[in-house]
């Protein structure tokens, strides 16, 4: 997940990249705004899903291998989730017409639904590094734990930043800001994609035209909605405001900007991955590839 503009009743920093733009009337009320039905979101994906793996002595979350070495079905989960949140951000793209003030019940119930994810994706890391490691007769936790942190820094970071800090704002920054939040939710879309990739790695399908299209799609999804994510956050916000793109930097607050560059980095870091590994798919010849 990556940050934005979130706004707060009063136009202050509130964390993360998640800011105010200065300079608007904070006693402008919503224009636009959509209000949760009877029956929310609230709770109901507190739970994993339980499935009773063949062979395995006891259940375990989706997504968790089991100690015999099969594949990890976190694809489902993974996928699952980023079309329920692609879903919902495009919602609430498309009905907050005003990008500061119309608001959506979606922008703020979805995070009840995303917490618990977050959560169960951080503990199926952990799992799948120890039963690698107990396959390698290595049982000490001091052991697993720093290879886990190690080998997913990077990707517990993120979790536990949106854990920490998106989360909280999310409930607390009041109802400003929703089409903002809605634009994180899209981030998303190229998950699905990425997964299917590991899949057809597994299946050792690396040389077929199916891996080659799907590297293309999530090349372009990843590089849309989550490079491009925040110039088009940035030109919504001048185009609310009459202001040009390049002046927008300038009207809200610094920390703001700062914020965002610090949750860009990281999404171009991936990006430039992802590219490098496209650019050695294309340049193997098939007949180097595995299977």
């Amino acid at each position: 997940m990556v940050g934005a503009f979130i706004t707060s009743p009063k136009g202050h920093d509130i964390g993360e990249g998640l800011a105010v733009p200065a300079g608007l009337p904070s006693e402008r009320e919503p224009q636009h705004r959509c209000d949760r039905p009877t029956a929310t979101l609230t709770g109901r994906a507190a739970k994993p899903a339980i499935l009773q793996l063949p062979g395995a002595p006891w259940s375990v979350a989706v997504g968790v291998p089991c100690h015999r070495g099969r594949n990890d079905p976190s694809w489902l989960v993974s996928s699952a989730q980023a079309v329920l949140a692609t879903a919902s951000g495009i919602i609430i793209i498309f009905y907050c017409r005003d990008v500061v003030t119309d608001s959506h019940w979606l922008a703020r119930e979805y995070i009840w639904f995303l917490v618990p994810y977050m959560v169960y994706d951080t503990c199926a890391m952990y799992l799948c590094e120890w039963y690698r490691t107990r396959e390698q007769n290595r049982r000490d936790f001091r052991t697993i734990f720093r290879s886990y942190l190690s080998k997913n820094r990077l990707m517990i970071t993120h979790h536990v930043a949106i854990l920490l800090v998106l989360a909280p704002i999310a409930q607390l920054r009041g109802d400003r800001g929703d089409f903002f939040v809605g634009c994180i939710y899209t981030a998303e879309l190229s998950t699905p994609f990425v997964s299917l990739g590991k899949i057809l790695i597994q299946l050792k399908q690396q040389h077929t035209l199916l891996y080659k299209v799907n590297g293309i799609l999530t090349l372009t999804t990843f590089f849309c909605c989550r490079i491009l994510l925040f110039p088009f956050m940035y030109c919504s916000y001048g185009q609310q405001l009459k202001l040009n793109v390049l002046q927008v930097p300038f009207r809200i607050p610094f920390l703001c900007n700062v914020a965002n560059a610090f949750l860009i980095a990281p999404q171009i870091y991936w990006f430039s991955l992802l590219c490098k590994k496209a650019a050695g798919l294309f340049d193997t010849p098939p007949g180097g590839k595995d299977g």
